[in-house]
């Protein structure tokens, strides 16, 4: 059976995430990180998607990004790991499959949910206790979002614009938001919405993503449907 495409309208922030074949490594040292980082720079501006924030974590990695154009979310992902899992496989005299099949995304609302997004993703080695503060973590888009640190790959979202009048602002107030975790309810909420390919807003903002593009992004209900009586 043909699987169907991605759902990746442009214009809309979308959550993705893709992990290692079976919880396996996909970066074992820095140049690893790097050498991704650099391809997904390059196939950001080739593709036309804004990137608003990032990780990369040992065995999988999370973005959030804005398309210009449909699909540009997807080619970005397919040209990425295809050329990463190559250099992957080439440095480390390996074979096979690098990643678990392919990338997940859940479309995010701005207003209520795209900067807990942003903190969703730069917390994340925070949550795998592998530091104790974003900061201490070299491979995320926090140095840039919190720390001020020029970045080329990093392009603000207007949410985040709206966090101050001037930079000094809004790295101060994107600071703030840190001071106290994700919610756990909101945790998952959003790793639900996003291995499970749903909509992450408003039950408004589902409903016109549906109507628009005819594309379910809620999760059905489950059980049989109930049967007709006879009259």
């Amino acid at each position: 059976m043909a699987r169907h495409p991605r759902f990746c309208p442009a214009g809309l922030p979308q959550h993705l995430i893709q992990r290692g074949n079976n919880h396996s490594i996909c970066f074992a040292r820095d140049e690893d990180y790097a050498a991704y980082a650099h391809w997904l720079h390059e196939y950001s501006e080739k593709y036309q998607v804004a990137v608003h924030a990032w990780v990369l974590m040992t065995n999988h990695i999370h973005l959030l990004a804005t398309p210009e154009t449909d699909n540009g979310a997807s080619q970005l992902m397919q040209a990425l790991s295809r050329r990463y899992a190559q250099y992957f496989n080439y440095t480390y005299d390996r074979s096979g499959t690098l990643w678990e099949g392919r990338f997940r995304s859940s479309l995010v609302e701005n207003e209520r949910y795209l900067l807990s997004c942003y903190r969703y993703i730069e917390m994340n080695p925070v949550r795998a206790q592998m530091v104790d503060d974003p900061a201490q973590y070299n491979w995320s888009s926090y140095h840039c979002n919190g720390l001020g640190v020029p970045s080329t790959l990093c392009t603000p979202h207007e949410e985040y614009q709206k966090l101050g009048a001037n930079s000094g602002e809004r790295l101060s107030n994107y600071r703030a938001l840190f001071e106290k975790p994700v919610e756990q309810s909101l945790t998952k909420e959003i790793s639900t919405a996003l291995n499970k390919g749903l909509a992450l807003g408003s039950d408004k903002f589902k409903k016109e993503i549906e109507t628009l593009y005819g594309r379910r992004v809620t999760q059905a209900k489950m059980g049989r449907p109930k049967k007709k009586s006879c009259t």
